[in-house]
């Protein structure tokens, strides 16, 4: 049976600031740098294999691959799909404003300008169904964003709106998905 290893960044300053960063180009901190290197460490320590690191376009998505293939050596590259929802009118907006909860609830909204959590489905699912299709010959690494931990999640387990409103993985935290 395939598997393969899903993480998210690590910490942003909007992170810290309780912003939503979605598709905005948000850099990684200090401490996300170090999480990144530790999390490349733990990596090897725990003897994880891959044959490649896809990762988001944004910089605190492939800053946090470009960390972990230096210290594994395993080969990473950019895989557009893995790039965050666009939260439109929300993003730089507070974490935990209650219309943002409250906007996460439509699947079909695009937030004003943004993309609708549909349409970020179908993306992530249609690249999840191409992994799926490799797996008996190969494994990968995502390293991506929370919004697409939602969604992969989602990929493998039944979840209401609001579980899946909830569902978060913490900065550099590494999960396994078996399909």
């Amino acid at each position: 049976m395939g598997h393969f290893y899903f993480i998210r960044h690590g910490q942003t300053v909007w992170n810290v600031e309780n912003k939503i960063c979605g598709a905005t180009d948000i850099p990684l901190t200090q401490l996300g740098h170090e999480q990144a290197i530790e999390t490349g460490k733990k990596i090897v320590e725990e003897g994880i294999t891959a044959d490649e690191i896809l990762c988001s376009p944004l910089i605190r998505a492939s800053e946090t691959a470009r960390h972990i293939s230096e210290i594994t050596g395993i080969p990473m590259r950019v895989e557009p799909r893995l790039k965050e929802q666009n939260f439109g009118k929300w993003e730089s907006t507070p974490r935990d404003g209650a219309e943002f909860k409250k906007a996460k609830e439509y699947f079909a909204c695009s937030h004003g300008n943004g993309e609708s959590t549909l349409r970020l489905a179908q993306r992530i699912y249609n690249l999840l169904d191409e992994l799926k299709a490799e797996s008996d010959e190969k494994t990968y690494i995502l390293v991506a964003h929370n919004g697409i931990a939602r969604v992969v999640q989602s990929y493998f387990t039944d979840m209401t709106n609001e579980e899946y409103a909830a569902f978060g993985v913490k900065n550099c935290a590494v999960v396994r998905y078996d399909f």
